[in-house]
């Protein structure tokens, strides 16, 4: 079969879409980045709010006007939570729950094709060891699910409701997956989980534990943490970033800069522990770069308490913000207090905290020009074949590169100078750094060790 896999939402949706590709490849399949000309289309659906539910139910509809003769497959969160609404609509050919989704791939192949092997041979994280399906998506980095699920409650989540229980992934099967990618020609990998921090908690280990267990493990250049929830972070942790593969960039979900509204958030940290962390982080791993997550209009915020959110962002200084408006989702706590916040006050506050962290941004741009650093080139810019070259720093700042050499730069880990700020005031604009050899100038790519 020729096989479409759509996600949309979180890096765990990335990763487990990932691994669907790899085993759909290791059964024979061909894995298609165009819908049209597919035989099974896979979505992974996303309910984190009620623009991702709109989303998602806008990528079902376009797959199903795009090829309506390709069977259509179904999960994630908003598959998971509607799934009798949805399987009344019509037109979905298969609905796997997320309690199911490791499995997909054996059931879509049992019930749409004759399997070239015995689909319950499958192991997690196969692949062919010829081709790497995530090049021929376009994408470099590859996302590792190790954790799925959540023991807190957060008042606004209905992704714990979705995902269930905490279960992690061993050690020894994530270093098996990425050793796997190492030799597909893979430089950098994101470990992601709804509760990443809580790897282990089922079995009796920590993410340092992971995360040294992944650097001795493996000879990946570069390995990144997804998103973590700024508290039980272990002491061991930081002292992994004097590895420089392990990438300094932590993206901490803050949420609220008021403790009052946190409180009714039901989130573990206040301000004066973030802030802590925060000066923490910086102090053990100079020149990280920290990113979070603000909710604007959570029931009940006042003027007040998003004065104090304002003032407190703005003295951490983040390098990038998540921006979401509170979106009321049934089954949630928060869906049920008073004082639900105006949809034009969201939007007001959303645009107040745009315009804020705008200006963090530029300033942690401004602040490593001159620098001489390292990008992995994940491609073109918006996909324009004479476009710039477009990668991340190991900070994870977004950088664009225009060389004059002809080579193509795509997935290669080059030394870069960071020269000025784009006019997009997004990302920074870079040149190859060069050292002179017999008269003539070389383009310098990192090691494969990174």
């Amino acid at each position: 079969m020729r096989v479409n896999l759509r996600a949309l939402g979180c890096r765990l949706n990335e990763a487990e879409l990932e691994t669907w590709a790899r085993q759909f490849q290791q059964l024979g399949h061909q894995v298609s980045p165009d819908e049209r000309g597919a035989d099974l289309v896979v979505v992974n659906t996303c309910a984190v709010t009620q623009e991702a539910v709109r989303k998602s139910r806008k990528l079902l509809r376009r797959a199903q006007r795009a090829n309506p003769r390709a069977k259509l497959v179904v999960s994630g969160c908003f598959a998971t939570l509607e799934t009798q609404a949805l399987a009344a609509e019509g037109g979905i050919d298969l609905l796997v729950p997320n309690q199911d989704k490791d499995r997909l791939v054996q059931i879509a192949a049992a019930d749409f094709a004759p399997p070239a092997m015995p689909v319950d041979a499958i192991p997690v994280g196969a692949m062919a060891p010829d081709a790497n399906p995530l090049f021929a998506r376009g994408r470099q980095r590859a996302f590792i699910k190790v954790q799925d699920g959540c023991r807190y409650r957060c008042a606004f989540c209905i992704v714990t409701l979705a995902r269930g229980e905490e279960r992690s992934r061993p050690i020894a099967d994530v270093v098996a997956e990425i050793n796997r990618l190492v030799a597909t020609g893979v430089r950098e990998v994101v470990l992601a989980g709804v509760h990443l921090g809580g790897w282990g908690s089922d079995l009796g280990q920590g993410l340092d534990d992971l995360v040294a267990g992944v650097l001795a493990g493996t000879d990946i250049p570069r390995l990144r943490l997804g998103s973590l929830e700024p508290w039980e972070l272990p002491e061991r942790l930081w002292e992994l970033f004097a590895n420089p593969r392990l990438m300094p960039h932590l993206h901490l979900p803050l949420q609220s800069g008021a403790d009052s509204v946190l409180r009714r958030m039901a989130r573990r940290c206040r301000v004066g522990e973030f802030s802590r962390l925060t000066d923490l982080a910086r102090a053990r791993v100079p020149g990280i770069n920290l990113t979070t997550d603000i909710i604007t209009g959570f029931p009940g915020e006042s003027d007040v308490e998003w004065r104090q959110t304002l003032a407190f962002v703005q003295r951490i200084g983040f390098g990038h913000i998540h921006i979401f408006a509170y979106s009321p989702r049934p089954g949630t706590k928060a869906a049920t207090l008073p004082d639900q916040v105006p949809d034009v006050v969201k939007r007001e506050r959303s645009r107040e905290l745009h315009d804020l962290a705008q200006r963090m941004k530029g300033e942690t741009l401004n602040r490593r020009l001159g620098d001489e650093t390292s990008i992995l080139v994940e491609g073109r810019h918006g996909d324009d074949p004479g476009g710039d070259w477009f990668g991340y720093t190991p900070d994870y700042l977004p950088t664009r590169l225009a060389p004059s050499d002809p080579m193509d730069f795509r997935n290669r880990l080059l030394r870069v100078r960071l020269t000025a700020l784009h006019g997009d005031g997004e990302s920074l604009i870079a040149l190859p750094a060069v050292r002179p050899t017999g008269g003539q100038t070389a383009i310098r790519l990192e090691a494969p060790s990174g």
